[in-house]
């Protein structure tokens, strides 16, 4: 929220106070004094008023994670391992994920528990790129490539896919590219041409690919640079 509206929530100021305190330099968020009162704080940010703690603030936490098959991406679930689950870190509960795949979908999971950054990877207007790579029951033909390009209609939603762009690896495997998350889009797609999915697998979102030496179920915090990436 702005920090005059944050300040303003305080027991003892209402909003003209918290104006002239932000003018008057008297508040610091995360060490440093700001005179701008839209100036957007979080649950991450410290703030300070004349050298009082107002909010300690908590670090943000961001991770990758190797998704298996078989794991839910969920918080919890009564019948499956969730992929919270497989994170031993403190106060996982607070972690929610940033995007989610199928129960027998592989690969890159992210996880935070910074809701706004979650948004900007996941927001369908921002159109952050995500990568699969995919196996099929039959083959892959060239007519494929100019339909996902063109976009495919979905009757249930009363829509047409955005354009995807495919590259035919093999008889049976492609790499797909889409640019939104709709239900069980991959295996719907390859289903307008009455091609079963085998194997799907996620390689990337946005900026962001999965490493080659993370196993399944495995995990790693993002790194600052990675983290940054996505803004």
């Amino acid at each position: 929220m702005r920090l005059d509206r944050f300040l303003s929530n305080q027991p003892s100021l209402n909003r003209q106070d918290a104006r002239l305190l932000i003018a008057a330099g008297r508040v610091r968020v995360d060490g440093r004094i700001v005179r701008d009162g839209v100036f957007e704080v979080r649950e991450f940010s410290r703030i300070e008023l004349d050298g009082e703690l107002l909010q300690a603030g908590k670090p943000a936490r961001y991770f990758m994670l190797h998704k298996p098959a078989g794991v839910v991406s969920a918080t919890c679930h009564d019948q499956h391992p969730t992929a919270l689950d497989l994170l031993d870190e403190p106060d996982r509960h607070e972690l929610h994920l940033a995007g989610r795949l199928d129960l027998t979908t592989t690969g890159l999971l992210l996880i935070t528990n910074d809701g706004l950054w979650s948004r900007r990877i996941t927001q369908p207007g921002l159109k952050q790129p995500k990568v699969y790579y995919v196996e099929t029951a039959e083959p892959i033909g060239e007519e494929y490539i100019e339909t996902f390009a063109r976009g495919i209609y979905f009757a249930y939603e009363e829509l047409t896919t955005l354009p995807a762009h495919l590259q035919i690896i093999g008889s049976h495997s492609a790499r797909l590219t889409l640019h939104e998350g709709r239900y069980h889009q991959v295996k719907r797609m390859f289903g307008h041409f009455r091609n079963r999915v085998l194997r799907l697998h996620r390689e990337s979102v946005g900026p962001l690919h999965l490493e080659h030496e993370l196993a399944p179920g495995q995990y790693r915090p993002l790194t600052p640079a990675e983290i940054n990436l996505t803004e």
